[in-house]
Formats: structure tokens, C-alpha cells, sequence
């Protein structure tokens, strides 16, 4: 009876073994994507940002129009009418944050809130913050996608 009882512990524990090693786990993240982004300053011929909350990860794809790199060049040689950036970025509460680009008492980062289309620039000076509009984009999707 007690070897009997031994056998079937073992089968179940087997049983159970083989069940957890098959097993796989399926995750899920989200990407945001904002497209169509109009400045309020600078014209654009193509301005998006993904956002994926994965890798938190903001990518920033923009071309200029001719006026507007026109403009930027005259100050900035170093610009290009094409360009892409990359910033880490956070969630903090129900906003979506860049890093800080700046130093510490004076900084500046991209603020997101899922969904919606607008995007924000936070500024700091000497620990006095600030929030303003920087660009309304015409288009705000969310893909969730299982790995």
C-alpha cells in the first residue's frame, strides 16, 4: 500500500514536471504610435513617434519642409532635413516621460499620455517646472502584440 502510494506521488510529480517545462508564458507589450504630428513652430512633411513600452523606448522619425530646414540651418549646421531620435522614456502615474536632456537644474523632456494626441514638453529651471504644448498629431494608435 505505502509503495503503492509512492508510485502515484511519483507519476503526478512527473505528470506535473512535464506540464510546467511545456508551459510557455505569452507575453504581452504595447507600442503607441502618433503620426501626422503638427508643430507648433517647425513644419514637417513626415513627424511620428513610436512609443514602445517594452523596450521603453521613444523613436522619433521627422523630415523638415524645405522652409523650416532652411531656417534651422542658417543657426545649426549640423541639422538634417531627415533624422531620427531615440530616447529612453518611463511611465510615471498616467504620463509617459522621455529622459531628461539638460542638466540638473536646467532640463527638458517629452511628456505622452496614452491615447491621447497630444505631446508636451516639460522644462525645469532651478527646480520651477513648466508644461507646454509642442505638436497635436492627427493620429494616435495602440498595438498590443504577444511574444
Amino acid at each position: 500500500m505505502i509503495n503503492m502510494k509512492k508510485n502515484n506521488f511519483k507519476i503526478k510529480f512527473l505528470i506535473l514536471l512535464i506540464f510546467l517545462l511545456n508551459f510557455q508564458i505569452i507575453v504581452f507589450s504595447e507600442t503607441m504610435i502618433l503620426t501626422g504630428c503638427m508643430n507648433l513652430t517647425d513644419s514637417f512633411i513626415k513627424n511620428e513617434y513610436i512609443l514602445d513600452f517594452e523596450k521603453s523606448l521613444m523613436t522619433r522619425n521627422y523630415v523638415y519642409d524645405k522652409k523650416t530646414y532652411k531656417k534651422h540651418k542658417t543657426t545649426d549646421l549640423s541639422i538634417k532635413k531627415e533624422n531620427t531620435l531615440e530616447r529612453f522614456m518611463y511611465e510615471d502615474k498616467n504620463l509617459i516621460l522621455t529622459d531628461k536632456i539638460g542638466y540638473p537644474q536646467f532640463y527638458t523632456q517629452l511628456v505622452f499620455e496614452k491615447n491621447s494626441p497630444m505631446i508636451n514638453i516639460k522644462t525645469v529651471i532651478n527646480g520651477e517646472e513648466a508644461i507646454s504644448k509642442v505638436s497635436t498629431c492627427n493620429k494616435v494608435e495602440l498595438f498590443e502584440k504577444e511574444s
